[in-house]
């Protein structure tokens, strides 16, 4: 990217509102990968497509860096070390959640480091956590485990530890963003949706299992909205009252990060691209080529994009 690209509208919302303007931007599922190619994540682009993202950061006057997490491609030690030299560049704070590719899995053939590292280099010190950003409070939940939790599942749980820290957030909390990996059931339902009417072979990635009691515990607040990853596509849903915002990846199709302005108006959501027109044709390409899931997943990312925005209130 040669020029500050000023952002597609991809949602607007009512509330959150703030007297004062608080700005964030939310990067996800890079899955920074220095040894692997190939694949709809375009390992071999992975690095540079992260960089070009906080680098576009850097001019844009945040209040914070925010990422539902997949920062690695399995939680290697030395892609962590990439990741690590790339967030050097922002001068305000990173916070994210683990993704489940963050994480040790049982079938990792490297030494993934352990959560506790996790937490000391991309939370404000702990895991859930709340951190204060500006005008709004962020609450980071772990969905994907690691250590002792979901070793043999790449699907997410969230413990009902953290779901009473949550609801003891949300008491006392106002402009509430809930910054977790996997999704709640309107976003997957989009996706059985897409299988049953157009791509039957169509898998569904890994699910959140406990999501009666998360919508529950996040149905005690007043208007919070989830940011989450995962399925790599923007899309927005809802779920008695509670709006979640997906990010899309910045490894593949559609290569591009979202910048959130909470102010006097409400929540604007822009989605910015870190990979210029040739860049993004070479993704849909191939990401549409790799597998039934992969094509099904790119047209649906297609399709969100042409009906921005997705929510205008």
């Amino acid at each position: 990217m040669t020029e500050t690209h000023a952002g597609s509208l991809m949602a607007r919302f009512a509330r959150p509102r703030s007297d004062t303007t608080t700005r964030f931007a939310v990067v996800a599922d890079p899955h920074v990968s220095t040894e692997a190619e190939g694949t709809s994540k375009l390992f071999e682009h992975t690095e540079t497509h992260f960089r070009a993202a906080v680098d576009d950061m850097a001019g844009r006057d945040l209040d914070a860096v925010l990422s539902p997490g997949d920062l690695t491609k399995d939680g290697e030690p030395w892609n962590y070390e990439t990741v690590d030299g790339i967030l050097e560049a922002l001068d305000v704070p990173f916070y994210a959640v683990p993704g489940n590719h963050d994480v040790r899995k049982e079938r990792d053939e490297h030494d993934t480091p352990s959560l506790d590292r996790f937490v000391e280099q991309y939370t404000p010190g702990s895991l859930p956590f709340r951190a204060d950003v500006g005008d709004v409070t962020v609450v980071g939940l772990n969905s994907s485990g690691g250590d002792d939790r979901l070793l043999d599942s790449h699907e997410g749980d969230v413990p009902e530890d953290q779901l009473d820290f949550l609801r003891e957030v949300l008491a006392e909390a106002e402009n509430v963003f809930v910054l977790m990996h996997h999704n709640l059931p309107p976003t997957y339902d989009q996706l059985r949706s897409h299988r049953d009417e157009v791509e039957e072979e169509m898998a569904i990635p890994p699910i959140t299992r406990n999501t009666d009691a998360l919508v529950d515990a996040l149905s005690t607040g007043t208007d919070p909205v989830v940011l989450t990853g995962h399925l790599h596509l923007p899309a927005v849903a809802t779920i008695d009252g509670v709006r979640e915002v997906m990010s899309p990846t910045t490894c593949s199709f559609p290569q591009s990060y979202l910048v959130f302005e909470v102010g006097p108006d409400g929540t604007e959501v822009r989605l910015v691209p870190v990979a210029d027109i040739t860049g993004m044709e070479l993704a849909h390409n191939v990401r549409g080529g790799d597998s039934t899931t992969s094509r099904g997943l790119t047209s649906i990312a297609a399709a969100r994009l042409a009906r921005f925005p997705l929510v205008d209130e």
